[in-house]
Order: C-alpha cells, then sequence, then structure tokens
C-alpha cells in the first residue's frame, strides 16, 4: 500500500481514500493531493496579518488556503477549513484554480499593493505540489511567496518548495513533547527540524498562541527563547516572535481568555533572549 511521506504520520493510504490530513489520497497507486488548486479561502491582506512584522511592512499578499490539516488543535481558528466535519466537505464543494490563475490574479492586485501570494489559512504543505508550481511560477513573475504553516512536514517536503518562498510564518505552537504529543497529536521534533532548516534560506518568523493552563510557564517560554536565540546565533539571522493571546474557539471553549498581563509578562521575559518580540491580540 503506497505511504504518504509528507508528515511523521507516513499515512498508508489505500486507493481512492484520504490520510489523516483529508487531502492527500491514492490515486492509481500514486499518493497526490486530492485538495490540489482547490480554494475555501481568498483574501487580499496586510502582510502584518500573516503575522509578518519584519518582512515588507504595510504591504499586502494575496492570500489564498485549501482544505485539510495535519494537526488536531482543540483550539484552531480555522477549523471551518481545517479538520472539523465542515472542513471535510469541501472536499466536494471547493473551487478549483490553476497556478496560473491565481499567479495572474495576484500580478492584477499589485496596483493595490500586493507584493505576492501567501499560501495560508488550512496547513498548505498537506498540498505541497500545489505551492510548489504556483509559488514557482510567481517568482518569475517576479514576485513574493509567503508560507504560513504548522511546521510539521518532512524535509524532504519542505525542500520541495523552499527554492520558491521568500518568508514563513511558522507556529511553534509550545516548547515541550508532551504539548505536541498529548494536546495536538503532533510531533515536536519535526517541527524543530524544519523550522532549522527554514531559517536557512529564508525569512522566518515565529507564533506561539499561549493557552492558559498549557503553555503558558515562565520557565517554558526561557526554554524556547533560549532556543530561538541559539538559532539566530547560528545562522547569523533575526527570528522575530509573536506571542499571541489566546480566545476559546472551536473544542477548547472551557479556557479563560489569556490575560494581557500574561502575554506582556512572556513577552518581557523572551527579550531577555530575543531584540524581536510581539504581543498579539492584546487590543
Amino acid at each position: 500500500m503506497p505511504i504518504c511521506n509528507v508528515c511523521f504520520r507516513h499515512c498508508k493510504i489505500e486507493e481512492n481514500s484520504t490520510g489523516f490530513c483529508g487531502a492527500r489520497t491514492c490515486n492509481n497507486g500514486k499518493i497526490v493531493a486530492a485538495n490540489y488548486g482547490k480554494l475555501t479561502s481568498i483574501a487580499l491582506d496586510p502582510i502584518e496579518k500573516k503575522p509578518l512584522k519584519m518582512f515588507h511592512p504595510g504591504s499586502k499578499v494575496l492570500s489564498i488556503g485549501s482544505y485539510g490539516c495535519n494537526l488536531r488543535c482543540p483550539f484552531c481558528q480555522n477549523y471551518t477549513i481545517s479538520w472539523s466535519q465542515k472542513a471535510f466537505e469541501y472536499k466536494d464543494r471547493a473551487d478549483y484554480y490553476s497556478p496560473e490563475e491565481i499567479v495572474k490574479a495576484a500580478q492584477d492586485f499589485r496596483p493595490q499593493g500586493n507584493i505576492g501570494i501567501a499560501f495560508t489559512y488550512n496547513e498548505p504543505l498537506i498540498g505541497y505540489e500545489f505551492i510548489r508550481d504556483t509559488a514557482k511560477l510567481s517568482k518569475e513573475a517576479g514576485m513574493q511567496n509567503v508560507l504560513v504553516t504548522n511546521g510539521t512536514a518532512t524535509l524532504d517536503t519542505l525542500n520541495q518548495i523552499l527554492p520558491y518562498i521568500d518568508a514563513m510564518n511558522i507556529d511553534l505552537k509550545a516548547f515541550t513533547n508532551s504539548f505536541y504529543k498529548n494536546f495536538i497529536d503532533g510531533d515536536f521534533q519535526m517541527v524543530k527540524d524544519f523550522i532549522t532548516t527554514a531559517v536557512q534560506s529564508c525569512h522566518v518568523e515565529l507564533t506561539t498562541l499561549i493557552i492558559p493552563g498549557e503553555n503558558d510557564s515562565p520557565q517554558e517560554m526561557r526554554e524556547l527563547s533560549t532556543w530561538v536565540a541559539d538559532l539566530e546565533k547560528q545562522y547569523n539571522k533575526k527570528i522575530p516572535l509573536h506571542i499571541t493571546r489566546f480566545f476559546p474557539t472551536f473544542k477548547l471553549t472551557d479556557r479563560e481568555s489569556t490575560p494581557v498581563t500574561t502575554i506582556m509578562n512572556l513577552v518581557e521575559i523572551a527579550k531577555e533572549n530575543l531584540e524581536f518580540v510581539f504581543p498579539g491580540n492584546v487590543c
């Protein structure tokens, strides 16, 4: 049975069925992206919304998303297109757009300040083939390419798209194995390896959503920011960190919103190691 090698799950996928992410399938004995070119979301966003604070500030980017995800975050803000029942219904309802059509649309928005294309909203890497094909054309057209991702992908997958990506915002959802394994069904080491490789090739900013009682301890933030600072020194790069406030949503409505004081305290702790630390969702 064919095996998908996009992420740590290595799903064995039977003909015409899908893997864990809901977006990769087996067609004639070959693993392919069932969501190739199928868009559920498209918008011209400020670049700061990705969030990217230090990559072409003040510009806009054509943001596109599909359906499916390879994590199971109970606090997902885009659950309607990621891994809820509604998300998987998009398999038959999403509209198809070719890479050429997307690049043409991005070029048409240049007068409105658009600098390129952002692959975002759901987890884009589960359909990396579409990113690769579209970003290559976008690059040839002189535009920038942005990836917003959970970083849960093999380095082989990352290397398929890395030559065409100019900037990434990567979710570093916590800094413990237990959070990744037990809370979101992920792989902490894979994300760290992904970040380490990405930093060497493009502009990278990180985002950590702070959830009360889960990843909000000062000690964890010290460990996280120390690790990021070590990457900065090793590769002579600046890696901005966004520390973001949680609001109850999806399957995690039994928690209070993160106190603003918690966010600001963690920002100050991270600044012990990092120059660029930004609070998010505090206004």
